[in-house]
């Protein structure tokens, strides 16, 4: 191994690998993990079928890609490259659609401008399974970060990704509904990769558009490419300053939506997940299960009570989400960090589609966006109070904490009985009245996030008042 690449620094979490630029993520560690993952590609694929690979807008991610397709065409595969920047979705659909080996897509989502990263897709366009990821990082110690021998026995070619992309969303919205709206819309690219492909179908479906930071740069404009409050200042002010009927952003990879109503609130995933399931089903006429990890919303159970939908609870992640899409029939799938898929749609988040439906549902609904979370909120027995505290630990608390919940968890918090404990991710305690406690470990840092969500705002700060003291207890 060479002195510039160092294996136990790659760590692969929820979504692959990610790491600091010229720290951990160097081109060595990049072709040790290129050729990890063709190892995995010898037992799962034969090479007459290509492999794809895309990258985001970060810095070098255009010359990783270009590094990982040196290794993989010198060990015999046949690699077509996207020919710019490349929303995950995107990609992940082409995985598909090309009868592909798989994609390689370097991103680092939603991280700050140091970080890239790199994830595989296999060919059924979701996010790989625990047990793909696990042979890919088993596979690692053993892998070469050696220069390529420079005689490829398979190609590199480039392709556009976007036409086909484009030409299916379009069946799964409805146009000519959303053109008849006539919206006034804004969007804040934050200079990630859906520029190009969700204001081309924003303008096609006939909105008003304004857009915002539609070019390359790296650093993103000195903040984060995270569709959250505080990068979206500047889609706020436009949207209240132009009576704007939405605004709308995606993150860096565009695998997660940011969603303004008109009156200038950025919308949370939790809720953005309810209109959509209810417009599904009353505009849409469709139906299916309804999928959430264990940190969601349970308005969403709810929801599907009234409509005799089954509910399915999963481990966070996308990819236990994806894998539910691919078992059964999934009308809505997402999470509360703000990725969502929906039936008939690749197994994989999609920020560009999730922001189009919601364009789509004003259309149809011919109310303010506003008007239409309210409405969900209340037929889904609403609302519900949430919040996540990220709790600094030290590595010692922070285990005492996860095994004294483990084995000890309480009977009661904050008044409120206990009445099932849920070990499928964290320790979540489901109380009565509606109420649930969710505990988890980062498993990279010293870090416990503690969920909550309750009926009212005086029990919602009850809880986590109560819940700080009895961690704080166990320092």
């Amino acid at each position: 191994m060479s002195a510039s690449s160092n294996s136990s620094k790659i760590k692969f979490g929820t979504d692959g690998w990610r790491g600091i630029i010229a720290d951990d993520f160097t081109f060595p560690n990049v072709r040790k993990v290129t050729r990890a993952i063709a190892s995995y590609l010898e037992t799962a694929y034969t090479k007459d079928r290509p492999v794809l690979i895309a990258y985001d807008t970060r810095f070098l991610a255009d010359q990783f890609a270009e590094t990982a397709a040196q290794v993989l065409a010198d060990l015999g595969w046949n690699v077509k490259v996207t020919d710019r920047d490349c929303p995950t979705p995107v990609i992940a659909y082409n995985a598909r659609h090309l009868n592909s080996a798989g994609a390689l897509m370097f991103t680092a989502s939603h991280n700050p401008a140091p970080y890239c990263g790199i994830k595989y897709i296999p060919d059924y366009a979701g996010p790989a399974t625990p047990e793909i990821t696990d042979t890919i990082v088993a596979n690692i110690e053993s892998a070469s970060d050696e220069l390529p021998s420079g005689k490829p026995s398979g190609s590199i070619s480039t392709f556009d990704p976007k036409p086909d992309y484009l030409q299916f969303i379009y069946t799964l919205l409805d146009v000519e509904k959303i053109k008849s709206a006539q919206l006034k819309v804004k969007y804040d690219a934050l200079y990630s990769t859906s520029r190009g492909y969700l204001d081309e179908v924003l303008l096609e479906s006939g909105v008003q558009l304004e857009s915002f930071h539609t070019w390359r740069d790296v650093l993103f404009g000195g903040g984060m490419p995270e569709p959250k409050g505080e990068q979206l200042v500047e889609l706020v002010e436009a949207v209240r300053r132009d009576h704007a009927d939405l605004g709308l952003a995606t993150d860096g990879d565009s695998d997660r939506f940011g969603i303004v109503d008109e009156l200038g609130n950025v919308l949370t995933p939790n809720t953005v997940l309810l209109v959509l399931a209810r417009h599904l089903i009353k505009n849409k006429g469709k139906t299916g299960a309804i999928v959430r990890t264990v940190a969601t919303t349970h308005l969403l159970d709810n929801f599907a009570a009234k409509y005799g939908l089954k509910i399915y609870e999963t481990a966070v992640g996308f990819k236990y989400i994806g894998e539910k899409m691919r078992e059964t029939a999934v009308l809505i799938g997402g999470e509360e960090s703000g990725g969502l898929s929906i039936i008939g749609h690749i197994p994989e988040k999609d920020g560009v589609l999730a922001d189009m439906l919601i364009a789509e549902a004003i259309a149809y609904e011919g109310k303010p966006l506003s008007q239409l979370v309210k409405e969900a909120i209340a037929e889904a027995d609403g609302p519900l109070y949430n919040n996540r505290l990220d709790l600094h630990l030290t590595e010692a608390h922070k285990v005492a904490v996860i095994d004294s919940f483990t084995k000890n968890p309480p009977s009661e918090v904050a008044g409120i009985k206990v009445k099932e404990v849920g070990r499928k991710d964290g320790i979540k305690l489901y109380l009565e009245e509606g109420s649930w406690v969710l505990l988890r470990p980062s498993g990279t840092e010293p870090l416990v996030r503690v969920y909550l969500e309750t009926n009212s705002p005086e029990k919602l700060s009850k809880l986590e008042q109560e819940l700080e003291s009895a961690i704080a207890k166990l320092g």
